[in-house]
């Protein structure tokens, strides 16, 4: 049997059920293409028709199409090779006006090991495209702001049961299954606006049956998880304690998570007293996060959730009404800001603790600080230096521990001087091995006619400073003992090889110096 998804996909736009107010926006986002030529982030849960609603486009315009989904390679010279190159101008493959559809699925799931640099390369791909681009994202807000400040973005909401009612009446006439109208609504209902879901229940229900009835349908409740934003709406306006702590175990959320986007949020509604009573139970909360990190014990995760909702519920004095625009926590776009700082900072790290056998912990809070410190603007240029050829730093990595601008012509002299010193280090202990040994005979035949030079001159001095008799007085001798000392002075002196020493017993500590 064929997949009933798959068989009955919608092939024009017209054929899209539940999201009209979408629909239209996609199609005027192709049409005027040409216009703006910007990308566009389609977004929703699961199984509502997005990527069918991509692919319908595609046929109403008459563009052919260039896939890119989750079963697909995401890494970065992956996405340059099949979304670069159709995203470029060409009228080759193209269909109407030369144009082709590029569709990436999953868009919001470039992350990760296997997905190395993927993100980055979509959104090089989306700034200088020359094609239609459309991005499929489940959860619109884990795109990376880059990405997200490029596109256009339409939102594809959860089907009502009475727009997937239609659905499943059209399938079951097309299968000549005969059906109560009592039983498509059951289905309908049971699958909290997944339209896909419902056309799988329905085919497997119908499964060899000729008739579909009520008793016929078994399905069970599914696993639903509650979206973010419907959960801060029943928190701050709508539950009371107990009701806001049921709802927070529907939020597929960590707790960690739950109080960044409950923190950042309550202030939009409430104030004053509520608010203060409000952070009181967000700051127990903390306390008892602490404590999971500090034991990875993680059942305290329930006290937690308990003061994030239920406390922050019982904060409530009086009723909240209208709507509330709530975005995610600030926190993280912090972290998004400052990301390629937190990863050079760890690059060093890592490169310092592999030398040093230390922990990158321990380089990121004890080391780094003090070279930082000891090296600040590059002041104390030689251990500056030192450093720089000791862990091996480029020219980004030395303005970052210093605090000096990276193409500024002092960082770049102290970069090209540490490249110097490794070189020179790096001949100085290498022994031999950049030079040729010189020839033994030589070197024995030379150092001989040295020695014998040596010799000969010393025997000559000797006869010519010898009296000439060998009876000498008192006197002559402590002349000759004088005049002694003095020529061994007068040659001292001249050839610097020893110097007047104190008598205090410290004269060996020049050879430390």
């Amino acid at each position: 049997m064929s997949d009933w998804t798959e068989t009955y996909r919608p092939t024009t736009l017209s054929e899209v059920r539940g999201n009209n107010k979408a629909r239209d926006q996609l199609e005027e986002w192709a049409k005027t293409w040409d216009d703006h030529r910007k990308a566009v982030i389609v977004h929703g849960s699961p199984g509502i028709g997005k990527t069918s609603a991509a692919h319908a486009l595609a046929n109403d315009m008459g563009w052919p199409v260039m896939e890119l989904n989750a079963s697909d390679d995401r890494q970065a010279d992956v996405i340059k090779r099949v979304a670069g190159e159709a995203s470029k101008s060409g009228t080759l493959t193209g269909g109407s006006g030369g144009r082709r559809l590029v569709i990436l699925d999953e868009a919001d799931n470039f992350h990760g090991n296997a997905d190395y640099g993927g993100s980055r390369e979509v959104t090089r791909v989306v700034k200088s495209a020359g094609q239609p681009i459309v991005l499929v994202a489940n959860e619109f807000y884990d795109m990376s702001q880059s990405l997200r400040k490029f596109c256009e973005t339409i939102e594809f909401r959860d089907v009502s049961a009475r727009s997937i009612v239609p659905v499943l009446r059209d399938i079951c006439r097309r299968e000549g299954i005969e059906f109560e109208e009592d039983a498509l609504r059951t289905i309908a209902e049971a699958t909290s606006g997944d339209l896909r879901s419902a056309v799988n229940d329905l085919q497997a229900v119908a499964d060899g049956a000729s008739r579909l009835t009520v008793d016929d349908v078994v399905t069970s409740e599914r696993d639903t998880t509650e979206g973010i934003f419907d959960f801060l709406d029943a928190l701050i306006k709508e539950k009371d304690a107990h009701g806001a702590l049921l709802a927070a175990y529907d939020v597929d959320e960590t707790p960690d998570d739950l109080l960044n986007w409950v923190e950042d949020n309550v202030p939009k509604d409430y104030s004053g007293g509520e608010l203060a009573d409000a952070y009181e139970f967000m700051s127990n909360a903390d306390r008892w996060l602490g404590r999971v990190r500090a034991t990875q014990d993680y059942s305290f995760w329930r006290y937690a959730t308990d003061n994030i909702a239920a406390g922050v519920a019982a904060s409530r004095r009086e009723p909240k009404g209208g709507w509330t625009r709530y975005g995610p926590p600030s926190y993280w776009s912090k972290l998004g800001r400052t990301r390629g700082k937190r990863d050079r900072r760890d690059a060093i790290a890592q490169r310092i603790a592999d030398r040093e056998g230390a922990s990158v912990a321990t380089v990121r809070q004890e080391i780094l600080p003090f070279l930082s410190a000891m090296t600040h603007l590059c002041r104390n240029r030689d251990l500056t230096v030192a450093m720089t050829a000791a862990y091996d730093l480029d020219e980004k990595e030395v303005s970052f521990i210093t605090g000096s601008g990276a193409d500024t012509n002092k960082v770049e002299s102290v970069v090209a001087d540490a490249a110097e010193r490794r070189a020179q280090e790096t001949v100085e202990h290498s022994g031999s091995a950049f030079f040729d040994a010189p020839d033994s005979d030589e070197t024995d035949s030379s150092e001989k006619d040295e020695s014998t030079t040596t010799e000969t001159a010393s025997l000559e001095d000797t006869f010519d400073d010898a009296p000439s008799s060998g009876a000498t007085s008192s006197a002559d001798g402590d002349e000759s003992a004088d005049s002694s000392a003095d020529s061994t002075d007068e040659a001292t002196d001249e050839d610097g090889s020893a110097e007047e020493t104190d008598d205090d017993g410290q004269s060996g500590l020049s050879d430390f110096f």
